[in-house]
């Protein structure tokens, strides 16, 4: 029985949901098989130090996108790509101890940090078992790379990712364009009908997904205004707009919808987890740009309109799916009612959006990951 650690980071959900995603995977359809074990590699370090960097994260994020920015195209090469390093050079010595315990014939990492701790371990002769990295993103940040040559495989969501990491000086033969992993209930139908009846909503009319909440948020006025919007000039549209954990947007738009009296066609979720559902029956979606939200919505052939991205891998992201066709940006200074406008009068336009999103996804991305790694191991 082959024994597989799977390493996340907690800086955004993407990482967790990845890690998770592959995890549930082998257990269900390789059970025999493997024995696995999935460890957020900074918290089993030090979980002050990942308290302190998540919550430093989320706050740059949220409250200084600028600066979040900077931190990141500066963490590519010069000081910070130095300090970012070294610093894993240290913290692999206390991850080496759970590898010693654990003895894994293979590691999956999720996140740059795990992937470049357990390539400095190898270099180091302390491990020998493979190393695989997931690129949780449509664009290649510098930290995926660090110490490259002791990853063993790569597994990436687009061919212009492999088309770069081949120039850097990767071995294609490393490199394995799957797409990011999502579960499989994104690849179930859904009865439509019944999913938004069950909302309270009409199934004769159009809905929309709006991802208002998660971890960052979309800016509290942005989000706000992109619902105030959709209510008073689609009223041929149903909405459902997730919150998430913002308790205080929650108010503010259940607040709305009952002053605008819009309660029989919009709907406010705090929290759900039918979004594989949710997205089988909605005809579009508005989101941030995060890659795993991007990639349940290609996967649902939902045509994207994004709001806000974070600096950074978000942006990157965004300009990935507008470049090949699957979404729109809408910039800060555009007009988001006039944009929402032309979208939803411009069928031409949601057609050919939709037909991008399936040639963009990738549906069987986690079954095909975890098929190439038992293959190659």
């Amino acid at each position: 029985m082959k024994k597989i650690l799977i390493f996340y980071g907690s800086y955004g959900g993407g990482h967790l949901s990845a890690a998770k995603t592959i995890d549930n995977y082998l257990k269900e359809n390789y059970k025999n098989e493997v024995e696995t074990k999935i460890v957020d590699c900074i918290e089993y370090i030090n979980k002050y130090i990942n308290k302190v960097s998540t919550e430093a994260y989320k706050e740059l994020a949220k409250k200084a996108p600028w600066a979040w920015k900077h931190v990141y195209n500066n963490s590519q090469n010069g000081a910070l790509s130095y300090v970012s390093y070294t610093t894993n050079r240290l913290m692999a010595l206390k991850l080496n101890s759970l590898l010693k315990e654990f003895k894994p014939d293979l590691i999956i990492s999720t996140h740059p940090f795990s992937s470049q701790m357990c390539a400095i371990l190898k270099q180091k002769g302390k491990i020998n078992c493979k190393i695989a990295t997931i690129l949780t993103d449509y664009h290649i940040h510098a930290q995926w790379l660090v110490s490259y040559k002791y990853i063993d495989y790569f597994f990436v969501a687009n061919e212009q990712m492999k088309i770069d990491m081949i120039g850097k000086g990767i071995s294609d033969q490393r490199i394995f364009v799957t797409g990011i992993p999502i579960s499989d209930r994104f690849l179930k139908k859904y009865d439509k009908n019944t999913i938004i009846k069950d909302l309270g909503l009409s199934p004769e009319k159009e809905t929309i997904l709006f991802f208002a909440g998660g971890e960052f948020g979309l800016g509290r006025n942005t989000t706000y205004l992109v619902l105030k919007i959709l209510i008073r000039l689609f009223k041929e549209l149903q909405v459902v707009a997730i919150s998430g954990k913002n308790k205080k947007m929650n108010r503010k738009f259940q607040e709305l919808v009952k002053n605008t009296k819009s309660d029989s066609r919009v709907k406010i979720l705090e929290y759900t987890d039918k979004v594989p559902e949710l997205m089988n029956a909605c005809v579009a979606v508005i989101t941030k740009a995060g890659g795993l939200t991007l990639t349940e919505a290609l996967v649902s052939n939902l045509p994207i309109a994004i709001i806000n991205p974070i600096p950074g891998q978000e942006e990157q992201n965004t300009e990935y799916l507008v470049h090949n066709g699957a979404a729109i940006w809408i910039k800060k200074g555009d007009s988001i009612a006039r944009t929402l406008k032309y979208l939803s009068r411009n069928r031409e336009k949601l057609r050919d959006m939709k037909k991008r999103t399936k040639e963009l996804a990738k549906p069987n991305s986690t079954a095909d990951i975890c098929k190439i790694l038992l293959e190659l191991n």
